[in-house]
């Protein structure tokens, strides 16, 4: 846990001062991934693992990390989510941001998963993402359209989630 936020502060210093040096707030540069802007092309970004199609879908994208609680307490929620929702045009679509690999497989080793799950061992999509938070997620419509972006999770966050990804899919 220590190395990943050295690791983020770095990032975010690296950022700042790119920021200024080049005239611009680090605001502006993660703008992109907010509600509204369209999802960047994901394969762009050297993740590890197979991207699934998302063309026409609604995606649920979940950053995650193995040392994270609330991501482990979010598993089996949105794991449930892939199984009622997937053949309605849902795709659930994890985002490990661990360091280690070693440590993702025994995560997902002890947690099912039936969704499909890419590393990002070189953290440009969480840079890019300006993700800071564990787990954050971006529900996205079938258009690319980021509608709806939340930090961490709590229990009592999955009604409204389920909710929102419902509407996305045309059935509330």
């Amino acid at each position: 846990m220590k190395t990943m936020n050295r690791r983020t502060l770095i990032q975010k210093a690296a950022t700042l001062v790119g920021g200024i040096i080049a005239g611009t707030s680090t605001c502006s540069m993660a703008a992109n991934w907010t509600a509204g802007n369209t999802l960047p092309n994901l394969s762009t970004f050297g993740l590890e693992g197979q991207l699934p199609s998302l063309k026409g879908k609604v995606v649920y994208l979940d950053f995650w990390a193995s040392w994270c609680a609330p991501c482990k307490a979010s598993f089996p929620v949105i794991n449930g989510w892939q199984k009622e929702m997937g053949s309605r045009g849902l795709v659930v679509l994890g985002v490990n941001v661990d360091e280690d690999a070693g440590e993702m497989a025994k995560f997902l080793k002890k947690n099912q998963v039936d969704f499909p799950v890419v590393r990002d061992a070189g953290q440009k999509l969480v840079a890019a993402a300006n993700v800071d938070t564990m787990p954050t997620s971006f529900v996205i419509d079938r258009k690319g359209i980021i509608r709806h972006v939340h930090l961490g999770f709590r229990a009592k966050d999955a009604t409204k989630l389920s909710e929102q990804i419902q509407e996305l899919l045309g059935e509330s």
